[in-house]
């Protein structure tokens, strides 16, 4: 795929980037190396390889699903900078 500047100044339209007209043409050239490189990387063999999440083989640990109110409300309460009856307290935003 061959990137020119018509397709630069579409792209750039599209994105809402104003771009100099005199930009359009050494745009152009580094999106065709961006994309040229993306073709280098289509050529690897990767048949049989597993996908990868993180290079470090781990599982992460279960714990059970149960909701709970977390029995702290106090000490949350205490980070308010106003509570009543066990709630926040903030000012009326809706008339």
């Amino acid at each position: 795929m061959s990137v020119d500047k018509n397709t630069v100044r579409k792209v750039a339209r599209l994105a809402r980037i104003a771009v100099p007209e005199e930009r359009l043409g050494p745009l152009a050239g580094e999106l065709n190396g961006i994309l040229a490189w993306i073709e280098q990387l289509n050529e690897v063999d990767v048949d049989g390889v597993e996908a990868m999440t993180t290079p470090v083989a781990m599982t992460l640990p279960m714990r059970e699903d149960v909701v709970t109110d977390g029995n702290i409300r106090d000490q949350v309460l205490a980070n308010a900078p106003r509570s009543e009856d066990g709630f926040f307290v903030v000012p009326k935003v809706v008339e």
